[in-house]
């Protein structure tokens, strides 16, 4: 009997290492690829999110406090406000949410008590920032951030809101 003795050729060497490297760069083509559309999508979110969170934020503070009368706008320190009146133990306080040197802030205080619009909390930068009473219970807010991208709401409140 006579045994057969196997040939290695190069090709039973190479063809592994071939395989390997294809799936290795693969591999690596797939994670940069899903890293620059990740990259992209949390670029893109935190550019939308300023405004947004914003109007957000200005949207819920109106639903909280919506009692009748109780959301309007006016001045406060020389700036046109969105003002939230509250009653908290039989005293009155204000909410008031305003633009001050390209900053939306808010300040809560007690009736009579003296403050100034730079006494506010800060909320975010914006490059812009409006406020209009459409009617008796609907506000339109339009916001610029500092990055320029704008974003609007009409927020309507369910309680009937009297006018001077």
């Amino acid at each position: 009997m006579g045994f057969r003795l196997k040939r290695r050729h190069m090709i039973d060497f190479l063809f592994p290492i071939a395989l390997f490297f294809v799936f290795a760069l693969s591999a690596l083509a797939l994670i940069l690829l899903a890293a620059g559309i990740y990259q992209s999508t949390t670029e893109t979110s935190s550019l939308q999110y300023t405004a947004r969170t914003g109007l957000a934020y200005i949207g819920e503070k109106i639903h909280q406090n919506d009692e009748n009368g109780a959301v309007y706008l006016d001045r406060f320190d020389g700036y046109e406000a969105l003002v939230l009146d509250q009653e908290y133990d039989g005293a009155s306080y204000h909410t008031y949410i305003y633009i001050c040197e390209g900053e939306l802030k808010e300040l809560f205080i007690r009736d009579g008590v003296e403050a100034g619009a730079e006494d506010g909390r800060t909320i975010l930068e914006v490059q812009m920032f409006s406020m209009e009473q459409v009617s008796d219970s609907v506000f339109r807010f339009e916001c610029t951030d500092k990055d320029e991208k704008r974003s609007s709401a009409l927020i309507g409140v369910r309680s009937r809101t009297e006018l001077d």
